[in-house]
């Protein structure tokens, strides 16, 4: 599997085109690639930037962001409030200051159509049937220092391979294992793609011959209603502690 970041020119807020970036800085893609884009550079090509000069609460913008939240006073240090955004458990909303040359950088709208609109000029520009889009982002995993990379949207391939009523190596059926094939990807393209001045806020990851490509709208077959999760003892104090926002 080869890991392709890509060197780009300097994307810039407000608003800046992204598919002139492709055009302009993408190397011709291959049958079976798997195409990574940041959520920044997606947020800045639909104008998703705000002057931090206007914004004279962050606080009162990151709640009005998420989907529900745990306040700052109740995070160890105050350093962020808490959010979930769909489906994904994040600092702040997304919301990002880095790169961002003076502009607070929202969260992308519509990530997974957009992946399919990306995904879908990609085939056309290089002839191509097998192509899937991943739209990534940055989190932090609990109890474990540093960032890694979560997709928040994507199209062209199967999120997740399904081990169930198979058998392990000693013959005992497998009832409830799945491997999450999208954010696994995502950790590795982020990875090449780094967090700071690279300017690679692209990548291909090729030759995966894990990855099942597909033309369905498949992404939400990731996504776990929080009730049903596992860690929902822990998830539901966003329910307990949530202040939500005028006009939510």
């Amino acid at each position: 599997m080869q890991i392709i970041p890509i060197k780009t020119r300097i994307i810039n807020p407000p608003k800046d085109n992204l598919y002139d970036v492709i055009n302009n800085f993408c190397p011709a893609l291959k049958e079976g690639d798997v195409f990574l884009v940041t959520s920044k550079i997606l947020a800045i090509h639909q104008g998703r930037c705000i002057s931090m000069d206007s914004v004279k609460d962050k606080d009162a913008l990151i709640k009005k962001e998420a989907d529900i939240f745990i306040s700052r006073k109740e995070c160890p240090g105050e350093h962020v409030i808490l959010t979930l955004k769909e489906n994904t458990l994040i600092p702040s909303a997304g919301i990002d200051e880095s790169n961002a040359n003076g502009y607070y950088i929202l969260w992308p709208e519509n990530s997974r159509k957009e992946a399919k609109k990306i995904c879908k000029y990609l085939k056309k520009k290089f002839s191509l049937k097998k192509l899937a889009v991943i739209i990534t982002d940055s989190h932090s995993t609990p109890l474990r220092y540093g960032t890694m990379g979560i997709s928040i949207g994507a199209y062209g391939l199967n999120p997740l391979k399904d081990y169930s009523k198979k058998r392990d190596i000693f013959g005992r059926e497998i009832k409830m294992t799945k491997a999450n094939i999208v954010d696994t990807l995502a950790v590795t393209g982020v990875s090449a793609m780094g967090e700071g001045a690279e300017q690679t806020p692209m990548a291909i990851i090729r030759d995966a011959r894990f990855v099942k490509f597909t033309n369905q709208k498949n992404y939400k077959e990731l996504l776990v209603p929080i009730k049903e999760d596992i860690y929902y003892p822990l998830l539901k104090n966003f329910y307990k502690k949530q202040v939500m926002p005028k006009g939510r």
